[in-house]
């Protein structure tokens, strides 16, 4: 792998840590906030210290040949411990129990951080390997066992993560489904990582070279399978997040229509200030404000003949009730457009009531409604309103 392979990832997951550091303040007592920012950091230095010219830096600092193999192990270990607690405490339950299994899953992994430390400080390493520590050293004592002892510890994760994923993803939906998802193809690559490092060791044991399964098929599996557990425990908690937004965006748009009706040149007004930086919400909520006030302007020329006789069409078009009361509404709101221009009351009082009634029982308190009528304004059917006929002489008294 080259270099950049690991610093990318690196910095990546540290740009996602440092964004993510508000919640952790607000939310440090939240045993699921501390998880998914412990699980996002172990991540992340994982990958920098992973990286060979780290570990040349770290073992010329240290002095120690090999320094960096059992820190590295060690926190490849706390990352696959962060696996384990945060699906513990994500999937929820009595609180005794997930904290009985979060100490549990805690204290085994510290016992393998420590073993990791004593089977070096025991072993004997002095010829510095910067991508094959794992096979060079496979048949040293005390070495061989801190190998082995990681290797067992990252693959025992990859198991159980990948078996609670998986059981758990066939009784939820949306987006914890998809989240879970890519957490098993997470989890899969690291077991494959974990399978094909012990192979290479198992090789070296029994005299056979199998050492580009550890140095060449390894590193490039378990970097794919990090991000991708990364991501899939961010997903869900971001997933809707971003859903929220894009449907802010796709109706911010869709009200696009509406909107340029209604604001016709020279229409008074001033609108709303809204700082460039303002969310997608606060812009459509904007926008939905201001169309509900030229609406609520435009009352005084609603006449209920242009809504009736375009509902009729759209009755006669084979359309649903509901879409063509929405399409008489949109047929009304344009004609009344054209008349308050010309400055003309066109129905009586009591047919611009009747307007005014079937404008509000068509918008709902429902977001969506208002997003029908603006894609009901450009409807072929509404377009004949810009120009009406005259009504009849019982909507003019």
């Amino acid at each position: 792998m080259r270099n950049s392979d690991y610093y990318l990832p690196a910095i990546a997951l540290g740009v996602a840590f440092v964004v993510k550091l508000p919640a952790l303040r607000r939310g440090w007592r939240d045993p699921l906030v501390r998880s998914v920012h412990f699980l996002i950091f172990t991540a992340g230095i994982c990958f920098f210290f992973a990286a060979p010219p780290t570990i040349s830096t770290v073992n010329n600092l240290t002095g120690i040949p090999n320094f960096s193999g059992p820190l590295v192990y060690c926190i490849m270990c706390a990352f696959s411990c962060a696996c384990l607690v945060l699906i513990v405490n994500w999937r929820g339950g009595p609180p005794e129990t997930i904290r009985r299994h979060s100490r549990r899953w805690i204290a085994g992994y510290t016992a393998a951080i420590v073993a990791l430390s004593v089977f070096f400080a025991l072993g004997d390493a002095p010829v510095e390997r910067l991508r094959d520590l794992d096979t060079y050293y496979a048949t040293t004592p005390f070495i061989r066992e801190m190998i082995v002892t990681y290797l067992v510890a990252h693959i025992t994760s990859a198991v159980v993560t990948t078996a609670l994923c998986l059981r758990w993803a066939r009784q939820v939906q949306r987006w914890l489904r998809v989240g879970l998802v890519v957490l098993v193809i997470g989890f899969v690559l690291n077991l494959v990582f974990g399978i094909a490092k012990l192979s290479a060791v198992i090789g070296r044991w029994s005299g056979r070279d199998w050492d580009a399964l550890s140095t060449t098929v390894a590193p490039p599996i378990v970097a794919a399978g990090g991000l991708i557990v990364t991501f899939g425990f961010l997903l869900p908690l971001l997933g809707p997040q971003i859903s929220g937004l894009v449907r802010c965006w796709i109706n911010y748009a869709r009200l696009g229509a509406l909107w340029r009706l209604l604001r016709t040149p020279g229409k008074r007004g001033v609108l709303p200030r809204i700082p460039w930086w303002s969310d997608p919400d606060m812009r459509l909520a904007v926008r939905e404000t201001v169309i509900h006030d030229e609406l609520l302007d435009l009352r005084p020329y609603f006449d209920d003949f242009v809504r009736q006789r375009a509902y009729d069409r759209a009755i006669e078009s084979h359309l649903s009730k509901e879409d063509a009361d929405v399409v008489g509404v949109a047929a009304m709101v344009v004609a009344a457009v054209e008349a308050r221009s010309r400055r003309q009351l066109r129905g009586s009082e009591d047919a611009t009531a009747a307007g005014a009634f079937a404008l509000t029982s068509v918008l709902s308190p429902e977001r969506e409604r208002l997003v029908h009528l603006s894609r009901a304004v450009e409807s072929p059917i509404v377009a004949a309103a810009r120009h009406p006929a005259a009504p009849p002489e019982s909507s003019s008294q």
